[in-house]
């Protein structure tokens, strides 16, 4: 017991540890009695090992356990130490000692039990001085925790002082429990407040209680502090919250504090709720001061939305007050604005008065009314703008139309009753009325030029390309000379709308300037293209024509730049068949290229009405005053022109001319008259009705065609002219316009009639081919004809072709010889008169004069010749290109203009009757004799249409074995029978159409088949309209069919052969 202590009962140890005393005490005595009687060994043994029998003493039979003495002689003999003299008779220095525990060990088993047994005394007092004490020596749970654990571990007995510290510690672990769980959810709500909406928290008085309980405990808890402290917290959060709800006006940034303060609690709060209720309001009257302070920000949808808001909030007067306001202002604001856009859309508009009265009443309003901001805009926009006019009109000179439109443009769209506006529009309504009326009379259909660049000097003299690059070519020329401070384009800057008023004196000598650089440019251009036929061994390395490619097929020359042109580049110059009162210009044709004539060159009369008409505009034009420039330059060359006529030299030329006209006038109306009479006879001796008046008719006709045609030729011609589409085109196109005869001939008393009016009859009827396979030919001078036909009679040799207009030719004498200052001076006239781009008559003057000046023979047109190499190339055709139907469409009026070119000579001297031209009998039996006289000529002209019919497909055929030259040729489709169709009593003839509608009108348009069979329709049979067979291919169902849907726009290899409109004379002869 005394070896393992721990394991004794208290009460035991204590009865232990007194006889382990006593024991020891007895032991220690009688072990030194044994010693003292001699015995010296000594043995320790186990004696709890050694059965109980053997270890008793053989004296008293006590079991031994401390100690026993033995002898050597017999061991297993034993007595205690109470009976030493007992054991044997040996002596003592034979016998051993055994003993279980040393003498030394003995005490420490004595204070082991004696610990035991005084341990309990001490946990007794502790525990009984612990539950004891007072608060301020009060010990911490963890003191109590180790005497409970001390007491069960050692087994300490259970009673009422064990039990009361068992249940003091319980109580005070599960307050500290439920303070560390208090504690961390008031953490956790902290940083989440909405997590603790749906657990249950401790009301105030549940908290107070608690605290109590901690502090009543008979330990300390370490919790207890910091719940005291949440306890205080809330004790002050309530103080506070009634102090904020006691405020007149809440304070949104202290209820907000509050609030957080609030919500980290994790306690049953009962003030948060109005708190945050009076937050809604403090918030709502803070946004309603902040938008308040800035009226900018205060627009009626803002007002509308706070309002709203103020309407779900709970009551409060400071709310309620607020309310109020917000609802008057807007009130107030919504009046306005209705007011202001009443304003802004009236119609008339208000005076700027009315309207400034409502922004200066509106301005004190602090809202922000965009329909008052634009009233108040208008306004100051309308100041501004009647300001700008008032600025225009007080200066010196009229504004510019650009300036005009501008204020104009500005102005409409000013909600304000402008005074000054309907006068202004009416100006540039004027003035872009009078822009139009100029721009139709000098701009050509479809022209690329600007009327301010048509009416200004030429800046891109030399200058080829396609549009776009001249362009480039011009901007580039124009920069360089800006470099050199050269203002080059005054006007054109007009353009552009300058606010300062530039000077007349100034855009004049601009212009003057630029009229010098013109000449001098045009002068360098003509030197320039000159110079390339003396090239004549590396001709096919000059580059010719708008497309700056080499010399090919027929070529014409400019008569300013005297550069060639390719027909198919450039429009055809009209023939006078195709206008009034044109003279001799039929034989003696004058081309300008595009380039250089860019409008349609009105005559002077029309321009000065355009000018009179411009000076009554209060409106400055750049194109007025380049018109202005253009007119005094005009008028000082016609003042130059008509000085050189004057002079003796050429006065005297004009008179030769004039004779000359003359007699061809008076021979070509002579021979008119009297095959009209011829046939008119031949056609009345077939009616036995005018037996009797033909003697009488016939002598009273002749004398008045003859008096007639020598009086006033002009009077009693009547020329019924019509034009295809394609002559109509190049007409608009190109502007070579039909000019009034009376109205030169009242230009100048010093004019007088040149030339005569007839026109040279080309057989339309003729098969016309392409050029490339035409004999050459070089139109003849009318003059060299004229004297021709005066002095060698009635014919005249053929000349002989030639592939180069460089090969010599046997050389005729002029018609006119001038020195050469006079033809210098006239050449020089002319070349500055083709400059203008104004028809003035003295240019016909002198053009007439030089032409008459020039050797007959001596070319006016080049036919370049293929070789035999270039016939074997094939020629590249787009057949869905429209532009190059247009160009073999004129290839055609080409050939028809100069073909009989050759043939001129004979043809002034026979004076072959004219197709289109009537003489009108002023007698009604007249009448009779016309019909008649139309009939026997359709049947002539219908035996010379099959002849030049069966001509023209034998020489189709023929081409096409060959297929070594491109032609295009009218070809009459052998499916009808053309004659048949003219011997009938039909106007027209049968088309290729199914169901051919025969038209019975006076014009009849056809249109042939591009997908390959080339036969050719009525118009009006296949549904084509006259711009849609011009501009377009036409396919016929047949062929439509054959091509199929895979290829609905591919043409057949023949498809070069445009589709064209057969002209109307042609039609009318056929019908």
């Amino acid at each position: 017991m005394a070896a393992d202590p721990e394991c004794l009962d208290v009460g035991l140890a204590a009865m232990v540890c007194k006889e382990l005393t006593l024991m020891t005490e007895e032991e220690t005595r009688l072990r030194e009695a044994v010693v003292q009687m001699g015995v010296l060994m000594s043995e320790e043994e186990v004696f709890e090992l050694v059965p109980d029998d053997e270890r008793q003493c053989s004296a008293c039979r006590t079991t031994c356990f401390l100690s026993a003495l033995t002898c050597s002689c017999n061991p297993e003999r034993l007595v205690c130490l109470y009976h030493p003299n007992d054991l044997c008779p040996c002596p003592m220095q034979k016998k051993c000692l055994r003993y279980r525990y040393p003498l030394e060990d003995l005490p420490s088993l004595l204070y082991g039990v004696k610990v035991r047994a005084q341990s309990y005394d001490t946990w007794v007092s502790r525990v009984t001085e612990a539950l004891s004490a007072n608060f301020n020596h009060k010990k911490d749970l963890v003191e109590f925790r180790v005497m409970l654990e001390d007491a069960e571990d050692r087994k300490y007995p259970e009673n009422d002082l064990f039990r009361k510290l068992r249940d003091a510690v319980k109580e005070a672990e599960t307050c500290a429990s439920v303070a560390q769980l208090l504690l961390s959810k008031k953490q956790k709500h902290r940083q989440s407040p909405d997590c603790g909406r749906t657990r249950t928290k401790l009301t105030v008085e549940e908290l107070k209680a608690f605290v109590q309980q901690l502090f009543s405990l008979p330990c300390v808890i370490s919790q207890a502090r910091q719940v005291k402290n949440l306890l205080d917290d809330v004790e002050e959060f309530h103080e506070r919250a009634q102090e904020a709800m006691m405020d007149e006006t809440p304070d949104s940034s202290k209820l907000q504090m509050l609030i957080d303060m609030g919500s980290s609690l994790y306690v049953e709060l009962p003030e948060l709720a109005r708190l945050k209720q009076e937050l809604q309001q403090a918030r709502w009257l803070d946004e309603v001061r902040l938008t308040l302070s800035d009226p900018q920000q205060v627009t009626l949808d803002v007002m509308k939305k706070l309002i709203d808001s103020g309407v779900g909030l709970a009551p409060h007067h400071a709310v309620e007050k607020a309310m109020a306001e917000l609802q008057e202002l807007l009130t107030v604001s919504e009046r306005w604005e209705e007011k202001a856009k009443v304003c802004l859309q009236a119609r008339p508009r208000h005076s700027v008065a009315s309207l400034e009265s409502i922004v200066n009443e509106a301005k004190n309003i602090p809202a922000f009314l965009p329909n008052v901001l634009s009233l108040k805009e208008a306004l100051q926009k309308a100041r501004e703008w009647t300001a700008k006019v008032e600025a225009l009109q007080s200066g010196s000179n009229y504004a510019y139309l650009e300036q005009l439109e501008s204020l104009s443009a500005k102005g409409r769209p000013i909600p304000v009753r402008l005074d000054a506006l309907p006068q202004v529009e009416s100006q540039v309504a004027a003035a872009r009325a009078w822009r139009e009326r100029t721009g139709r009379t000098f701009l050509k259909k479809n022209s690329s030029h600007t009327l301010l660049q048509v009416l200004s000097p030429r800046t891109d003299i030399g200058i080829y390309g396609s549009g776009k690059n001249r362009r480039k070519k011009v901007k580039e020329l124009m920069e360089k000379e800006k470099e050199k401070d050269l203002d080059l384009e005054p006007l054109t800057d007009l353009e552009e709308g300058l606010e300062e008023t530039r000077d007349t004196a100034m855009v004049v000598a601009v212009f003057k300037e630029r009229e010098q650089k013109e000449i001098e440019a045009m002068h360098s251009l003509r030197a320039a293209n000159l110079a390339k036929m003396t090239m004549v061994d590396r001709i096919e390395e000059v580059k010719f024509c708008v497309c700056r490619k080499t010399a090919s097929g027929f070529m014409l020359q400019c008569e300013l730049c005297k550069d060639w042109f390719h027909n198919s580049c450039v429009p055809l110059p009209k023939s006078c068949s195709q206008k009034k009162g044109s003279s001799w210009q039929a034989k003696e044709v004058k081309f300008l290229c595009p380039l250089c004539m860019r409008s349609r060159r009105p005559r002077l009369e029309t321009i000065l009405s355009l000018l009179v008409s411009l000076q009554k505009l209060p409106v400055r034009l750049p194109e007025g005053e380049a018109l202005q420039c253009l007119t005094e330059r005009a008028m000082s060359w016609q003042d130059r022109a008509r000085q050189a006529l004057a002079t003796d030299e050429l006065s005297s030329a004009l008179a030769k001319l004039s004779v000359l006209s003359q007699r061809m006038v008076e021979q070509a109306a002579r021979e008119k008259t009297e095959k009209i009479i011829s046939a008119e006879l031949q056609k009345a001796a077939a009616n036995p009705d005018l037996q009797g008046h033909l003697p009488s008719f016939q002598q009273s006709a002749f004398n008045r065609m003859v008096s007639s045609v020598s009086s006033s030729p002009r009077q009693t011609m009547d020329y019924d002219d019509e034009e295809t589409d394609s002559d109509e085109d190049i007409r608009e196109t190109y502007g070579y316009d039909m000019k009034d005869t009376a109205s030169v001939k009242s230009s100048s008393s010093l004019e007088p009639n040149l030339f005569c009016d007839e026109e040279i009859p080309i057989k339309s009827e003729e098969v016309v081919t392409h050029m490339w396979t035409a004999p050459s030919f070089c139109a003849e001078h009318a003059y060299s004809s004229a004297s021709k036909s005066c002095s060698q009679g009635s014919s005249t040799p053929r000349k002989q072709p030639r592939k180069s207009p460089l090969v010599p030719r046997s050389l005729e004498p002029p018609v006119l010889e001038l020195s050469p200052g006079a033809k210098a001076q006239l050449e020089e006239l002319m070349m500055v008169g083709d400059l203008l781009e104004v028809s003035l008559d003295e240019t016909q003057h002198i053009w007439r004069i030089l032409q008459a000046t020039h050797p007959p023979s001596e070319d006016k047109f080049l036919h370049i010749m293929e070789d035999d190499s270039m016939e074997e190339k094939p020629l590249k055709i787009k057949g869905k290109d429209s532009s190059e139907k247009k160009r073999k469409r004129k290839l055609e009026k080409v050939e028809q203009l100069f073909g009989e070119g050759k043939q001129k000579s004979k043809e002034l001297k026979k004076m072959d009757k004219p197709k289109k031209k009537k003489l009108k009998l002023s007698a009604e039996k007249s009448k009779e004799l016309n019909k008649l006289a139309k009939k026997l000529a359709k049947e002539e002209e219908r035996k010379k249409k099959k002849e030049k019919a069966a001509a023209a497909k034998v020489e189709l055929v023929k081409e096409n074995t060959e297929k070594k030259r491109e032609k295009k040729v009218l070809d009459i489709p052998s499916k009808y029978d053309w004659s048949g169709a003219e011997e009938s009593d039909d106007e027209n003839a049968v088309c290729a159409a199914q169901n051919c509608q025969r038209p019975c009108k006076d014009k009849v348009d056809w249109v042939q088949c591009d997908g390959g069979c080339d036969e050719w329709f009525h118009q009006v049979c296949v549904g084509v309209s006259p711009e849609m067979a011009e501009n377009e291919d036409y396919i016929c169902i047949n062929c439509a069919k054959k091509q199929g849907p895979d290829s609905p726009g591919q043409a057949p290899a023949s498809s070069f052969i445009m589709s064209y409109k057969l002209p109307m004379e042609d039609l009318k002869e056929t019908s």
